[in-house]
């Protein structure tokens, strides 16, 4: 299965409600995923980190950051500091980082319609 492929079997799982989302399950795949990083999956990666940064839980920040600093560059990249900011500043808006609501619709508006086209 593709990196892509897994990513879009996360986003068919569990859709945006952020409220009903497992949060265990998404940290022990991004756990899992940091451990055993897989060439290419930074998509598969940003996804989970995001999914953790809308269910918002202050004690994720370390997660989050490990997967931002510590896997590689590609993934770095693909892991928003906003979600980190925001987190450590309790989802205020300022003058670089969004508010939580503006963050977290964007998060869904790049999802919403994502499809793995690897047939």
């Amino acid at each position: 299965m593709t990196n892509e492929q897994r990513a879009e079997q996360i986003l068919t799982t569990y859709g945006f409600d952020f409220d009903k989302i497992p949060k265990d399950e998404i940290i022990d795949l991004l756990h899992k995923e940091i451990e055993h990083y897989q060439p290419g999956s930074s998509e598969y990666i940003r996804l989970l980190c995001g999914y953790l940064y809308c269910i918002g839980n202050i004690s994720d920040i370390r997660l989050l950051e490990e997967a931002k600093y510590n896997v590689n560059m590609d993934v770095g990249c693909m892991v928003d500091i906003e979600w980190i900011d925001s987190l450590k500043n309790g989802g205020v808006e300022g003058p670089y980082v969004r508010s939580r609501q503006e963050i977290i619709q964007s998060f869904v508006s790049y999802y919403e319609d994502f499809y793995c086209d690897d047939e």
